[in-house]
């Protein structure tokens, strides 16, 4: 009896022993982890340039002084630790995958969606470059709808899929009509009209700045590159933005696949690349003409 209450003994200290060493185990990979991680991030800064640190070995790929690369890459941010908010003003759900919030308005009208905002961006970088003749963009349906037309007093007359024009309203060239034209694409382009309208980028070697991920399709997605470096064996890494269904703030987003060089994504043609709250299983990407 005495023999059998002391293996019980024996066998309880073993098991509060082992089960005290689990947490310890835990608590060796969380401080591994976190030694593994490096901070790219600048809490104190306010462009997306300025936010995000060169991972070592790697160089900023220069672009000329008012390229669309360039706005792109300086491109205005919140303060840090800013929140994602939906159109109708409240927040989004999850707040763990971003590092940045645009300035960016985001209209009350629900509108301006994943592809919406970055058309938004693409055609105000057009507008204050005085390229206004090059906005225009392709509806769902395959119909082109440019703003010198629209600002014209040229409407679309949508009768199922057939889409036709007819100068109905005055002449009116102002930044708040561009907007109302912005609203229009924002209810007949999407994702899909992208990937059918825009060039393909077949090569990931040869990515650049304000090319795009896409999954074309309704409901599809796309993300814009917003930075890129590389390195002396040619590698490229890139920060990559967002809008989001609902609409909601633009953001800068994490890599939460990989924290060693988050926010930095390696991207290819044709990978599973998990990008937020997104998973793009079959990577293709195209760019704005």
């Amino acid at each position: 009896m005495k023999k059998l209450i002391l293996i019980l003994s024996l066998l309880s200290v073993f098991v509060i022993v082992a089960y005290q060493f689990k947490p310890v185990k835990q608590a060796t990979n969380m401080i591994v982890g976190s030694i593994e991680k490096t901070n790219h991030i600048n809490e104190d800064s306010l462009t997306i340039k300025s936010r995000v640190n060169i991972p070592e070995g790697y160089k900023r790929v220069d672009y000329p002084k008012g390229s669309f690369e360039e706005y792109l890459r300086n491109y205005k941010l919140k303060a840090y630790g800013s929140k994602i908010i939906n159109y109708d003003n409240t927040d989004y759900f999850w707040q763990g995958g971003h590092i940045g919030i645009l300035e960016i308005p985001v209209p009350s009208n629900g509108l301006q969606q994943c592809a919406d905002a970055l058309i938004r961006i693409r055609s105000e970088y057009l507008w204050d470059n005085n390229r206004k003749d090059e906005i225009g963009f392709n509806f769902t349906s395959g119909d082109y709808c440019s703003w010198d037309k629209y600002a014209e007093g040229y409407r679309p007359i949508i009768n199922g899929n057939k889409v036709t024009f007819s100068k109905s309203a005055s002449k009116n060239e102002s930044k708040a009509n561009f907007y109302n034209y912005l609203n229009l694409i924002y209810m007949y382009a999407g994702t899909l009209s992208l990937y059918n309208e825009l060039p393909k980028i077949n090569d990931a070697k040869k990515l650049k700045l304000g090319d795009m991920l896409i999954k074309g399709g309704s409901p599809g997605h796309i993300v814009m590159i917003c930075d890129e470096v590389i390195n002396d064996k040619g590698e490229k890494l890139f920060l990559l933005f967002q809008g989001n269904t609902p609409a909601q703030n633009v953001h800068l987003v994490k890599n939460l696949e990989d924290t060693t060089i988050s926010p930095w994504y390696k991207l290819e043609k044709d990978a599973v690349i998990p990008v937020s709250n997104y998973t793009f299983y079959d990577s293709k990407f195209v760019r704005f003409k």
